[in-house]
Parts: C-alpha cells; structure tokens; sequence
C-alpha cells in the first residue's frame, strides 16, 4: 500500500445502536473496550487508510472519539448500512480525496487486519466497481442454510471470482465448492454513488440481498477468498465468543 492509496482510501465502519438481538450492541464491553472501538482498532492494524466510524447516537460517537479515533454522526433512519456511509462520505470528505471506500461492519471485533486489506485486491484491476470476499464452505450444513449467502461466481484467478449471483439458495448445481459471502465490501467512490443511487431491484427484494442491486444494475462485483470467516456479533453467545477469542490473544 502507498502513501497514495492511502490518501485516496478511507474506512467506514457503521455502527448502529438498535439491535433487536443485542441492544447497545456497539457499547458491548469486550476485553476493557466497547466493541466498535475493537472494531477500529483491527481497521487501524489493517493500514490501508483514513479511517471513521458512522454513528447514529451520541454514546456512540463519544466512545469512539474518546479512544482517539474519528466519528461522525449518522441518521437514525436509514435502510441500509450502504446509505449510512454515503451518508457518512459526503460529511467527512465532502472534496471527494477519497476514492475507495471500504465498509468495514460494526459488528466484527475480531476480524483480522489480513482480511481488511484483502477486499482491496480486486480493485486493483480498473474494471471492477466494487470488491468483497468470500470463504469455500466446509461445513455440510452451511451448504443448505439460508443464512448462510452464497457467492455464484466464475473463477478468474486462483483466490478469485467474478460474481454473477449471490443467494440464500444452495447453488451453483452439481460438483464443486460452494462459497460463503463475507458481507465486507470496498466501493469506488463513483460506484457507491451510482449504487445509493438506484432503487431497490426485484432479485434484491426477493432474495433480502443489498448487493444483487449492483448486479442488476450491471455493475462489476469481483470476490477474493480468503481463508477464514470473521466472527459476527449478534447475540449474547456471539459476545462471550468474541471476549474469549480477544483474550487468548492478548
């Protein structure tokens, strides 16, 4: 990474304070720190540029901001965690420096910087607008859960695809790997524009997945896969998890 990518990249990390499952989910205390500082913090390792956490509520913001990192306050409102940090990039760079945006969830305290840095790597070809990530499912049972969102894509590298479909649904048919999205996302900033932009499409409403917008649209998602699927808070059990793993690791 230079110094000019990151200039030109910036973080956002959404951080949204109702939870029906866990409420006051971004305050949650793992290891001494409230979770979204956790979150920041793993951001901060990954070095790939300026980073901002996009809060809806005033504890939030003063938490963030207290363990030096910048915060910037967000609607209550919004639909989705793609309108939330547009929302969050018109305020904190309204000149337009930044021209890759990585959405980075909340909710995921033990992400590994590695797999930050990883969503990147397919914007470094100028014809994808928008990079995410992916793991080959092992577990049988995933195979056939519809919550767990699988990435339909054709290979074009070792550890890539180009994305043609994502779904609840267990395909594609037949012998191969199946794939599990990783909801981490990185955007040109002309992308996520158009994206906001656009109203919600029929697979999108049929499938309850944001990023089939894009495809419909005709927009370019590549997919790197990586090794391993970052813990996602969102119960209790998940929280005792995510202390535990922090823990072991110092």
């Amino acid at each position: 990474m230079t110094s000019d990518n990151l200039h030109e990249t910036l973080v956002l990390i959404p951080a949204r304070m109702a939870s029906t499952r866990l409420p006051g989910k971004p305050l949650a205390d793992i290891c001494g720190l409230p979770m979204i500082v956790q979150v920041a913090l793993r951001a901060k390792d990954a070095d790939v540029g300026r980073i901002v956490v996009a809060v809806d509520h005033q504890e939030t913001f003063d938490a963030v901001t207290a363990a030096g990192f910048e915060a910037v306050m967000t609607r209550v409102d919004h639909q989705s965690g793609s309108d939330r940090i547009y929302e969050a990039l018109l305020k904190c760079d309204p000149e337009g420096r930044a021209k890759i945006v990585i959405n980075v969830q909340g909710d995921l305290p033990t992400i590994e910087p590695e797999t930050i840095r990883a969503a990147l790597r397919p914007l470094e070809d100028e014809a994808v607008d928008i990079a995410t990530l992916t793991v080959e499912i092992e577990d049988e049972e995933e195979k056939t859960n519809p919550n767990v969102v699988k990435v339909v894509g054709s290979p074009i590298a070792e550890d890539r695809l180009r994305a043609l479909y994502f779904t609840r649904a267990t395909a594609p048919h037949g012998k191969g790997p199946l794939y599990h999205h990783i909801g981490l996302y990185a955007y040109r900033r002309a992308a996520l524009e158009k994206f906001v932009g656009l109203s919600p499409s029929t697979l999108e409403k049929r499938e309850s997945l944001e990023q089939l917008r894009a495809l419909e649209a005709g927009m370019r998602i590549d997919v790197e896969v990586v090794r391993s699927v970052p813990l996602g808070v969102d119960t209790p059990a998940d929280l005792e998890k995510a202390r535990r793993l922090l823990a072991a690791k110092g």
